[in-house]
């Protein structure tokens, strides 16, 4: 790489003095983002399963998703909370990144799904905030945890 080009790219840079910049922060962005998609999905997850933050916990959730038409509401309760939850705790730590960042994008798929008919914006209960997620889980699932993540420091990634 020449100091011109942008770390990982062939791009030349409008302004090459900052390459050593791009190149000293790279694995702590990646570490960031990573971070910050985890932690800001277990709140909803401790809503699901223990309702924290004023969620309706087990129960609550189930009856939620009874009232719109699942047929196995309990165990949807279940399987949400946990993805959220616990695999935002994995992502968060970078552990079993890639299959985690996957079940977190479909189940983002399926919210997208469910949120469609109200339109893009989150404020009017649209599809805007779990299609953002569901993008970022995508990213992890392709890319990784990244240099600072677990599974890197375990030497085994998916």
């Amino acid at each position: 790489m020449t100091t011109n080009e942008m770390p990982g790219t062939a791009n030349k840079l409008i302004i090459p003095q900052l390459a050593p910049l791009y190149a000293a922060v790279q694995n702590i962005s990646w570490l960031a983002f990573r971070v910050t998609t985890g932690a800001l999905l277990m709140p909803h997850g401790a809503q699901k399963l223990f309702g924290a933050f004023g969620g309706g916990g087990l129960e609550g959730t189930s009856k939620f998703f009874e009232s719109v038409g699942y047929s196995a509401p309990d165990l949807f309760a279940l399987l949400v909370g946990v993805v959220e939850f616990f695999g935002g705790l994995c992502i968060v730590l970078g552990l079993f990144t890639r299959p985690v960042a996957i079940a977190v994008a479909i189940f983002m798929a399926v919210a997208v799904q469910f949120h469609m008919g109200n339109g893009f914006f989150w404020v009017a209960k649209g599809y805007e905030y779990p299609f953002l997620w569901g993008m970022a889980a995508l990213f992890f699932a392709v890319q990784g945890g990244g240099a600072y993540s677990l599974d890197r420091k375990l030497g085994r990634e998916f």
